[in-house]
């Protein structure tokens, strides 16, 4: 691990026992002594605390100083309405490329007089080149500022009680707060399906503040073994897995992300990398769609396994994603890349080291979200 980084919170890892992994160019805690099933089930019961401090975050400025008019520039390069974002929202977006692949997804907020993006740990690199490369923004990164997730249906109560502000906020609401003289930036989101918050946090002050959340009762530190657990029951996707450049929005079942203001008729149809092939889709529908599997019995599919139609013979229908074990379902999930007309409760079949073992298409997500609308 001699080349990779650490964030601000790898000693306190350390001190809590963390095994320790390599993760998108850092050293990241996998899991802790609970260990990753009892982490992800103390997640969805209580609240569990995350450092994602690996992950990008960069503002925004337009030379108006306006955040509109940075938001109308990002519009160049995602198919999301971000001039319809009312300051102290945040919205999801992705940044697609000429063919409609997925560069990256990400998170847009409207800070008032500039936009604050988080984009994921193993892409900030190549998109925060793509943004100084294609917007004339002023692109800035911010790398004095650890970002943690405090997550669970607990997490209000928890963070309330340094920060008595975050009860009032909604799903997706963004506001800056003190704590203790330090000024913190708090998004009500979060990767698990769960209410939650994520919370940027000077790095002088990161570790206190941890400290300070997991000395309540409610709170553990969770790993990203569970992390990723508790996405894959939420039906979400993590990107170079899920998503990619050879996956569009509307492959992906993203075409919730795509505001009636950029589709076709809208008020600022297309305009974005891929927009011939994303629209088109949205118009025709795709020919493949990422889809919830529920395997039969408990060995669960994982990510690369081959999906039939039939018990033998015949060619692949697709391939699995990402495939796991859910404790909150208590049974293995998965999802694929499969004909986008298969219907919900149809029987495939995948190969598992040379047996094909039978699942149905299955809604997602696969365990229901509890966020705060």
């Amino acid at each position: 691990m001699a080349d990779l980084l650490r964030t601000g919170l790898y000693d306190l890892h350390v001190r809590l026992g963390a095994k320790i992994v390599p993760f998108a160019g850092y050293e990241m805690p996998v899991q802790y002594p609970l260990g990753v099933l009892k982490e992800h089930l103390h997640t969805r019961a209580a609240a569990g605390l995350f450092d994602v401090s690996h992950m990008g975050q960069v503002i925004l400025r337009a030379p108006s100083g306006r955040a509109v008019d940075a938001a109308l520039a990002l519009e160049a390069l995602v198919p999301v309405d971000l001039a319809g974002l009312a300051e102290g929202r945040q919205r999801y977006a992705m940044f697609t490329n000429e063919a409609g692949g997925i560069l990256d997804d990400l998170m847009v907020a409207n800070r008032g007089d500039h936009l604050f993006v988080v984009v994921n740990a193993a892409c900030k690199g190549a998109d925060i080149a793509h943004m100084r490369a294609n917007l004339a923004l002023e692109v800035t990164e911010i790398t004095d500022r650890a970002l943690l997730a405090l997550q669970g249906p607990a997490a209000e109560a928890a963070l309330a009680r340094l920060v008595p502000g975050v009860a009032a906020m909604r799903f997706m609401d963004v506001g800056v707060f003190d704590w203790a003289g330090s000024e913190l930036w708090i998004s009500r989101s979060g990767y698990t399906g769960e209410d939650g918050f994520e919370v940027s946090v000077p790095d002088a002050r990161a570790v206190a503040f941890a400290e300070a959340l997991l000395a309540m009762p409610e709170v553990e530190p969770i790993g990203l073994g569970a992390r990723d657990s508790l996405r894959l029951e939420a039906g979400l996707c993590l990107y170079g897995h899920d998503i990619d450049t050879t996956t569009t929005p509307i492959e992906a079942s993203l075409s919730w992300a795509i505001q009636k203001a950029r589709r076709a008729g809208g008020a600022r149809e297309g305009g974005f990398p891929g927009a011939a092939r994303i629209l088109g889709e949205l118009a025709a529908g795709p020919a493949r769609r990422r889809l919830g599997l529920l395997p039969e019995g408990r060995a669960p599919m994982r990510e690369g396994v081959e999906i039939y139609a039939t018990p033998d013979g015949g060619a692949p229908l697709g391939v699995i994603c990402s495939g796991g074990f859910g404790p909150s379902i208590n049974a293995p999930m998965a999802m694929a890349y499969l004909p986008a007309d298969l219907a919900e409760g149809t029987t495939v079949y995948g190969d598992v080291r040379g047996r094909r073992l039978p699942a149905r298409i299955a809604p997602l997500p696969f365990q229901p979200t509890t966020f705060k609308r």
